[in-house]
């Protein structure tokens, strides 16, 4: 029963974070905020499977991924300002204008 309690909210926030992704109007800032809230959903996983199982790997794995995925914000956010500077839209639909 406990394993269910651990799951419960990962799952939560990983379909949370694809229905931000698959969601039908959306820009490129809601993608990166969705990948990190799947990310997030992923970190409560490991983090909850850690201390049920009473051993730190899983938090361990946690603290690697919030720095990659901090590293990934910052430098998804900086091509977001140059590609909005450049075509003014940061909406997916107008990204096919990237190859002229």
């Amino acid at each position: 029963m406990s394993h269910l309690l651990v799951l419960i909210p990962s799952i939560y926030l990983f379909c949370l974070g694809l229905f931000g992704i698959y969601h039908r109007n959306h820009n490129l800032i809601l993608v990166l905020l969705s990948i990190e809230i799947m990310l997030l959903g992923i970190n409560v996983n490991f983090v909850g499977f850690s201390c049920l199982l009473k051993d730190l790997d899983g938090q361990i794995f946690s603290f690697f991924i919030l720095a990659t995925s901090a590293a990934e914000i910052a430098i998804g956010l900086a091509l977001i300002v140059l590609y909005y500077r450049s075509r003014g839209s940061i909406y997916l639909d107008t990204m096919n204008q990237i190859k002229e």
